[in-house]
């Protein structure tokens, strides 16, 4: 059998560590938080913050620099909601980070402010891979807050504890924590053909092929469902599976389980309602697609990647840089 990357390590020692939102150093102490820790950072003279607006995060932008932290006080013209705000956690210095959000209108912000969406954040490299980690957890953290103010046991209004990490409800007592959904991403791969499977959304933008993904469902293992999704997807059936890294992605609090899947069937049968297409691409359609960027404008008919930062870019870029 012709040798394959299911049968090698991965080409780095931690793939996981070369995508977006990836980094994040801040010490959460999430096992280990007073009552009061949220008050605490408050009250501390070299505490921080992101603010988010309607989702997306507000910066100070003049010219070159790009800042997205600022003190508590700087807020005080953003409308800031401090009941709601998130203790991420502590840099090594001791410096608290937390997230606060604004009533403010993240579309009619004025100069130097300006609100960015996560995906604008990471394309645009408007913020270094620590923060972008930050922020991550920042958007997550809030959305998932947001989302649980009422107990899914007996209805009643919850409140947020030990600075947003729990919640409980007021009635009945029912704790929740903090939740992430995990979605599998494949790369098929045909190997005796060197063959990669890529599909596009009617949502991607003109010309973007990407790996096939979908949610876990209950009772499923990550092998199961990118055996699951791809042949929904494709009708392509998959034998071998091997992880390959992971993504927290921020919209809203997921993350991607990045994965190869060995094809043993070729002929594709797309889902059309999901699918705007899908098929194969060879080695070199690949590797020029890579060099290509999706946003740039390109002609009818030519093929881009997903973005770079992106885990489909990164399981794309590692299939062509496999050494076996």
């Amino acid at each position: 059998m012709k040798p394959s990357l299911f049968d090698f390590y991965r080409p780095h020692p931690e793939p996981s560590t070369m995508v977006a939102f990836a980094e994040n150093t801040l010490d959460r102490r999430s096992e280990h938080r007073a009552p009061d820790c949220l008050e605490q950072a408050f009250k501390a003279e070299n505490v921080h913050a992101f603010a988010l607006a309607g989702g997306k995060l507000v910066v100070k932008h003049d010219e070159k620099i790009i800042d997205p932290l600022f003190a508590p006080y700087e807020l005080a013209e953003l409308g800031p909601v401090p009941e709601d705000s998130i203790l991420l956690g502590y840099l090594k210095n001791g410096e608290p980070r937390l997230a606060i959000p604004v009533k403010a209108d993240p579309d009619t912000l004025h100069e130097p402010l300006k609100a960015a969406d996560g995906r604008t954040l990471y394309r645009q490299q408007m913020l270094d891979d620590d923060l972008l980690g930050q922020f991550a957890q920042a958007s997550s953290m809030m959305t998932w807050n947001a989302n649980n103010r009422f107990c899914g046991k007996c209805g009643s209004p919850t409140r947020s504890e030990i600075g947003g990490y729990r919640r409980i409800c007021e009635a009945c007592g029912h704790t929740i924590f903090p939740r992430t959904d995990p979605v599998a991403i494949m790369l098929v791969i045909d190997i005796e053909r060197d063959l990669c499977l890529l599909g596009r959304s009617p949502h991607f933008p003109e010309g973007m092929y990407s790996c096939l993904a979908g949610f876990l469902e209950p009772g499923e293992t990550i092998e199961h469902t990118v055996r699951r999704e791809t042949f929904e997807e494709s009708g392509i059936k998959v034998g071998r599976v091997r992880y390959h890294a992971s993504q927290p992605w921020p919209m809203p609090h997921s993350l991607m389980i990045g994965c190869y899947g060995e094809a043993i069937s070729f002929d594709i049968r797309r889902d059309e309602a999901e699918l705007e297409d899908c098929r194969w691409f060879t080695r070199a359609e690949t590797a020029a697609m890579i060099e290509r960027n999706a946003l740039s404008g390109l002609a009818p008919g030519v093929t881009a990647p997903p973005p770079k930062g992106a885990i489909a870019h990164r399981l794309m870029r590692d299939w062509l840089d496999w050494e076996i």
